[in-house]
């Protein structure tokens, strides 16, 4: 299928650019993948009203690390890096301008805290450089010093007074493995309040882990949707975790990264899912859709995404962009700090 069928217009004001005061005070629009009459607008704090005993809900437990720095160039001119991860002192990362500088050049990140050493341009638009914290272990600076790795759509000045509560907003409350550059964004409209609602109506929460990195929200490149391949990411089900699910009523996903954890886990033999741990490159996309899974919970994604095409994937793509226009229309909020789609069985 060609790439532009997943394409739709968003009108900017429709981006959301700040979370809401409350988590679960999130709109939620309720459908479901088999009756297409089934549509109702409510709030993701209504979300047990949806579920029943003997559910599961599966939360992606990643915990996304505060590593993007802003510093200045030896000119005063602007430098951003996200750090995707590093060994030592010697790290990978998206860098910008990357064209801009030179092999050797050093430039002070945050202040100073962090300086880092300009290596050269690797595969894939990444950058090679080399951190050093001025004053201590690299690990804890970062996590003192860094902002939260928000997406570019998200538009906030440097000295942004909103900088540091995005730090805790761009995270879930049930954050814990640390490894993800980017949020699950699904999970950031639940609260300690509603899980413990949750988990009141005899609905099992489960945990898994999916590490979110730098290609899950990167657009379609290829001219077919076919074409596209993931990046592979680390994810892993426990032993626990697979026992509770396959024993679950009902399965529910917070958001596509759990998807493609249960999905990836799913012994086509049995029909029953297996732990394990490792990397998974899991794309799924109309004509390749979810086996295990019965519901989810999910934001509204960017035209022309892998995101997309997951929904895409359990509702059509014609149903899909119809529901995503009924959106657009009655004001829901879209993408990381949106509102929340909920599919039902």
């Amino acid at each position: 299928m060609k790439r532009e069928l997943f394409h739709y217009e968003l009108p900017q004001e429709r981006i959301a650019a700040i979370p809401l005061e409350q988590r679960d005070a999130a709109r939620m629009l309720v459908c479901s993948r088999t009756d297409p009459e089934i549509v109702k607008h409510r709030h993701v704090r209504d979300l047990g009203q949806f579920l029943q005993s003997g559910d599961a809900m599966v939360v992606n437990d990643t915990r996304v690390r505060p590593w993007r720095l802003v510093g200045q160039r030896a000119t005063g001119a602007r430098v951003e890096c996200l750090v995707l991860e590093h060994d030592g002192c010697a790290a990978r990362t998206l860098l910008r301008p990357a064209k801009k500088l030179r092999a050797g050049e050093v430039v002070a990140m945050e202040g100073g805290a962090v300086l880092l050493t300009f290596v050269g341009r690797g595969e894939g638009g990444h950058s090679e450089v080399e951190l050093r914290a001025a004053d201590g272990d690299l690990d804890q600076v970062l996590e003192l010093v860094g902002r939260a790795p928000l997406p570019p759509y998200v538009k906030r000045a440097d000295d942004d007074e909103r900088n540091a509560a995005d730090r805790e907003r761009y995270q879930t409350v049930f954050a814990a493995k640390p490894g993800a550059v980017a949020a699950p964004t699904a999970g950031l409209h639940l609260t300690d309040a509603l899980l413990d609602d949750l988990r009141g109506r005899q609905v099992d929460v489960v945990s898994v882990t999916l590490h979110v990195g730098e290609g899950t929200f990167a657009s379609l490149e290829a001219e077919t949707i076919e074409a596209h391949v993931m990046h592979p990411e680390r994810y892993e089900l426990a032993p626990d975790a697979a026992d509770r699910l396959n024993a679950a009523s009902r399965v529910f996903c917070v958001g596509t990264t759990s998807t493609r954890v249960v999905e990836s886990c799913l012994d086509p033999v049995t029909e029953e899912l297996a732990a394990g741990t490792g990397e998974t490159s899991l794309y799924l996309h109309p004509g390749n859709e979810p086996r295990f899974v019965d519901g989810l919970l999910t934001n509204f994604h960017l035209p022309e995404s892998t995101l997309l095409l997951l929904v895409c994937s359990i509702l059509g793509r014609e149903r899909t962009l119809a529901l995503y226009d009924l959106a657009i229309h009655e004001g829901y909020r879209f993408f990381s700090y949106g509102d929340a789609m909920l599919i039902l069985p």
